[in-house]
């Protein structure tokens, strides 16, 4: 009676911690996911792209992100601090200000 008890606390633990790795596993892809695709503009190519909901389009106007930041048509961003930069081929400033890198494939496209 007692291996029967045993066996069937081992197998219910079992079953629970293989059910909540399989939803962080699937969190953890969605959050990937959900930053690849997060909305942002950045140079591509020399020109000013924006990303919106997943579409590629041209910048056509100037943009002010949530902090302040306001980034141009021209690739010029003024950060809230007053700071200003150029943007380069792969750069990105996302909409809430922060700047990051766009990942490259092996070309280095």
């Amino acid at each position: 009676m007692k291996n029967i008890f045993f066996l069937i606390t081992a197998l219910i633990f079992s079953i629970s911690a293989n059910a909540q790795t399989s939803k962080t596993a699937h969190t953890m892809h969605h959050a990937k996911t959900q930053n690849a695709m997060k909305d942002c503009v950045m140079m591509k190519d020399g020109k000013m792209m924006m990303m919106k909901n997943g579409k590629m389009m041209d910048m056509d106007k100037d943009m002010t992100m949530s902090d302040g930041t306001i980034c141009m048509k021209d690739g010029t961003c003024k950060m809230k601090n007053g700071t200003a930069m150029m943007m380069k081929e792969g750069d990105k400033c996302y909409m809430d200000g922060k700047m990051g890198k766009m990942k490259m494939d092996k070309t280095g496209k």
